[in-house]
């Protein structure tokens, strides 16, 4: 992705006011015009936008029904073990043991700066975007327009990060019709939406720039630093598989899809009938996590399960995430120590859960 060394609106400039911005945008449903317009004056005011180069980006959007379909069937709604065999593949596993080796070091001084166990950082970037190789194909100017104007479940939402974006573009000299992502505007290596660029993204290489296309340096060291501002606990497990003695216990909340905090601890998990191997002390926050499938699949779910969760609010795309985590470590692990490399050359071609082949 290349950076603009000067801020890119100017180039983007159309004879008109602002009035008429949103009639010079493409293929768009009824409300999409007014919404542009209206949209285009808060920015002016807000955030001192030059209204004639904010004008000129804003009428080279283009409304994307793709965009709004790919939307309209999330990756989130299979079941478990459909979603599971997206990504925990054996040539993700590659993909990241080399991923890992290959930025060994790095992740090491991240890991020691941070306390995100480097496995963690390499399954976010393989789920996200196949370590680089799928970062998206819709402009980011797209994503955010189509669905901030003219998706009314999550307009909100969108046009909050399409205001992020373009003060992100004018902070980072990022083009503003370049930058290419996912079809929510997800952007990178690690897919970060234009807020969580503005908040948790770092400059680990020190050239000055936040590069979450280009400098590995600054892709892991900024998911990490989004794990330590979330609640990363340094050195603690993620989950532990479990089953249930006498059936589901009752009095315990069993957390399905949506996320929540632990709400009981290890010690009343175990004392209700839920039964793991590994030890835990009575006392560590912990919740009953179920995952559907032909048979249910049950785990416990620890702090940092959570924090995984606080980057894609979903129990099934953090359980992917942490599966993928753990094949990565044993098998980086395994290669380590017998002397051989795991063999890259399997492509997966499938694109993360925010990455559609449309």
């Amino acid at each position: 992705m290349p950076v603009a060394r000067q801020l890119c609106f100017a180039r983007c400039l159309v004879a008109g006011c602002l009035a008429l911005v949103a009639s010079q945008l493409h293929a768009e449903p009824a409300s999409y015009a007014a919404e542009a317009d209206v949209f285009a004056r808060e920015m002016v005011e807000r955030h001192g936008f030059d209204s004639a180069d904010l004008e000129g980006v804003l009428a080279n959007a283009r409304y994307s029904q793709a965009i709004v379909d790919a939307m309209n069937r999330p990756y989130e709604a299979k079941p478990w073990r459909d979603y599971r065999a997206l990504f925990v593949t054996p040539a993700r596993i590659a993909g990241g043991v080399t991923f890992w080796s290959e930025n060994a070091d790095l992740l090491a001084r991240v890991e020691a700066d941070y306390g995100v166990a480097p496995q963690i950082i390499v399954a976010i970037i393989g789920v996200e975007t196949n370590y680089g190789a799928n970062v998206g194909k819709h402009r980011v100017i797209d994503a955010l327009t189509t669905l901030g104007f003219s998706y009314p479940r999550r307009a909100t939402f969108f046009r909050r990060e399409l205001e992020a974006f373009l003060v992100l573009s004018r902070e980072e000299q990022l083009d503003p019709l370049g930058a290419v992502g996912s079809y929510a505007g997800a952007m990178g290596k690690p897919q970060f939406i234009s807020s969580s660029y503005r908040n948790y993204a770092i400059d680990f290489d020190g050239d000055g720039r936040r590069d979450l296309w280009g400098s590995n340096a600054d892709v892991v060291g900024s998911v990490a630093n989004y794990f330590k501002q979330h609640g990363w606990r340094p050195g603690e497990p993620v989950a532990f598989a479990a089953e249930l003695r006498s059936g589901v216990p009752a009095g315990i909340t069993v957390v399905e899809k949506s996320p929540a905090l632990p709400d009981t601890t290890a010690g009343d998990l175990r004392a209700a009938g839920v039964a793991w191997d590994e030890t835990l002390s009575a006392d560590v926050p912990a919740s009953l996590i179920r995952l559907d499938g032909v048979e249910d699949e049950y785990w416990v779910g620890l702090s940092n399960f959570y924090a995984i969760t606080r980057y894609n609010h979903s129990n099934l795309y953090a359980m992917a995430v942490y599966q993928l985590s753990e094949e990565i470590r044993e098998n980086r692990s395994k290669a380590t120590s017998s002397g051989t490399a795991a063999d890259p050359s399997a492509a997966d071609a499938h694109e993360s859960a925010e990455n559609d082949s449309d």
